[in-house]
């Protein structure tokens, strides 16, 4: 497995925010805490790659929205505001290095962090930053590879994966206050606690299950469920929006 990432932006302060306030970020500290990041994807059996090309973009280390990587291919997303749309062009250069590459066009629009693949499915957030025609469009590129594409209406929260991620291909970690649990049908569904909120965006790396280190509940009862879990501290990207699952692409 590869994991991508990016370097942190020194201006990360001033990146996007839809959901959360402004909060002072510590940048040298938020450096530390990527390099451990870092080294949790290599617990994980990643094949770490950090690129730093555009340290100048406040958003540039929320890699994950810039694309959706599968087995077939990798699809470009359309970013969902005008600010992130420069950090598309480098990931493409990388990605090329793996899979064939496509890409979602303006005016669609659809971000890495709106899409959860379990198995052949793609579950994939109606956000603001993904709309109806981005999920079509994904689907129009999918489909004929044999994925089945589920739109699911987000709110509360920046996108699906805040909300939602996978444990295993059947079993969910949701927030049920910002999706609808009766569109997940099918799958074994695991409620984040209620002062945990942040916490149903965790990272799978096979066996390894990372969660972000202030989600203690959350890591316990994951443990609990049988699979092997490791915290890393993210506190300072957790003032940006953004959760353990935004640092990384990752290509199987």
């Amino acid at each position: 497995m590869i994991a991508i990432t990016h370097v942190p932006s020194p201006a990360m302060e001033h990146g996007q925010r839809t959901h959360i306030g402004r909060a002072p970020i510590d940048f040298d500290r938020a450096v530390r805490q990527h390099q451990e990041y870092c080294r949790l994807l290599r617990h994980g059996g990643a094949e770490v790659r950090t690129l730093d090309i555009y340290r100048d973009l406040p958003d540039c280390a929320f890699i994950e929205d810039t694309a959706l990587v599968l087995d077939e291919l990798a699809l470009l997303a359309s970013m969902g505001v005008d600010s992130r749309r420069a950090e598309v062009a480098g990931i493409e250069s990388e990605l090329r290095k793996y899979r064939e590459v496509k890409r979602i066009p303006l005016p669609a629009l659809i971000e890495g962090g709106d899409v959860l693949r379990v198995g052949r499915t793609l579950l994939v957030g109606l956000s603001c930053r993904t709309d109806a025609a981005g999920i079509r469009a994904l689907e129009a590129v999918v489909r004929p590879l044999g994925y089945k594409v589920v739109a699911i209406p987000v709110q509360g929260c920046l996108h699906f994966k805040t909300a939602c991620t996978a444990l295993d291909d059947r079993t969910l970690l949701v927030n049920p206050a910002w999706v609808d649990c009766g569109l997940l049908k099918g799958f074994r569904l695991i409620q984040v606690p209620e002062d945990e909120p942040w916490a149903a965006n965790v990272l799978r790396m096979g066996p390894v299950v990372g969660v972000p280190a202030q989600h203690v509940r959350t890591a316990e009862m994951v443990a609990q469920l049988g699979f092997a879990v490791q915290s890393t501290d993210l506190s300072e990207f957790a003032k940006a929006e953004a959760g353990i699952t935004c640092l990384s692409l990752l290509v199987n």
